[in-house]
């Protein structure tokens, strides 16, 4: 399913294309593996921009190496140093996913926000300044906030890259897009048994977007007919076990189990792997009603 038609099927993802003729920055904040980078992709992809979308993540990047990354680097910069392009360069007339930008160092982001502002930058060891014309996108799980409150990020770049701001939540909190997202994810030829969709719509989904895609290429490798089922999907031993013994349910878990059945407390209950009088003491506890 191409990324502008699966635009109009999630509804999460309704902003992206909303924001997607703008040049405007883009701030997107969520979970791990709830979807930022699929965002980033679709905002690309819904753009008038004709340059390509280079990615690079600030949290796997020593903080000594991320200037260079991002802007490049001459020869003699540093001990052994070639010349090198850097992610602005190759995103030129694109677009540019900076995923966990709030582990850009200070030095780096005092760069960052001077490309914001004027479009140019030299890359490291260089005197020689550079133009591009890049769409910047971030993302974040972190609380920027905070970090501007503890000295850690620049107030000034925080505003400057958050004139569009993507709030996602994690998948459980949304679960319409449970079976959009599956869909999305299989190749042409495959598909879902009604039996495997009640099983991936009963799924808790700790490990958000990334856990459903990464179900649904091991479904498709052990899958020999094209039509998965439930022994396909490998899941069954998660959804109600692992939230029942590995933490307590929180008011987002019982209003997402309400929401995704319906309001039929039995089949929300049973979701959880919980009785139904646990879980309406546990919705007279948050104070949720049916």
């Amino acid at each position: 399913m191409p990324a502008s038609r699966l635009t109009w099927r999630l509804t999460t993802y309704h902003w992206a294309t909303q924001v997607a003729d703008s040049n405007l920055p883009v701030l997107i904040t969520g979970p791990n593996g709830c979807g930022k980078g699929k965002i980033a992709e679709i905002i690309h992809k819904n753009s008038k921009r004709q340059g390509k979308i280079a990615r690079t993540n600030a949290g796997t990047i020593p903080a000594d190496l991320i200037e260079s990354e991002l802007f490049g680097a001459s020869a003699g910069a540093f001990t052994g140093a070639k010349d090198r392009q850097g992610r602005f360069s190759k995103a030129h007339a694109g677009t540019l996913f900076l995923d966990e930008n709030g582990n850009l160092p200070l030095q780096g982001q005092v760069k960052l926000l001077r490309v914001l502002q004027t479009g140019e930058f030299e890359a490291l060891g260089s005197s020689e300044t550079q133009s591009v014309d890049v769409r910047l996108i971030c993302a974040t799980n972190s609380d920027l906030v905070a970090e501007v409150a503890a000295g850690n990020f620049r107030e000034d770049l925080y505003y400057r890259i958050n004139a569009v701001e993507i709030k996602i939540s994690s998948l459980n909190q949304r679960p319409a897009d449970i079976l959009p997202l599956a869909h999305y994810f299989l190749k042409p030829g495959f598909s879902l048994s009604p039996q495997a969709e009640q099983t991936l719509m009963d799924h808790h989904w700790p490990g958000n977007v990334r856990e459903i895609e990464n179900c649904m290429q091991r479904a498709q490798l052990l899958c020999q007919h094209g039509l998965i089922d439930i022994e396909h999907l490998g899941i069954q031993r998660f959804s109600k076990e692992v939230i029942k013994n590995t933490r307590e349910l929180t008011q987002q878990d019982i209003a997402a189990a309400l929401l995704r059945y319906n309001g039929v407390v039995s089949r929300a209950a049973k979701s959880l792997g919980l009785s139904r009088q646990a879980f309406y003491r546990r919705m007279e506890t948050y104070g949720l009603k049916e």
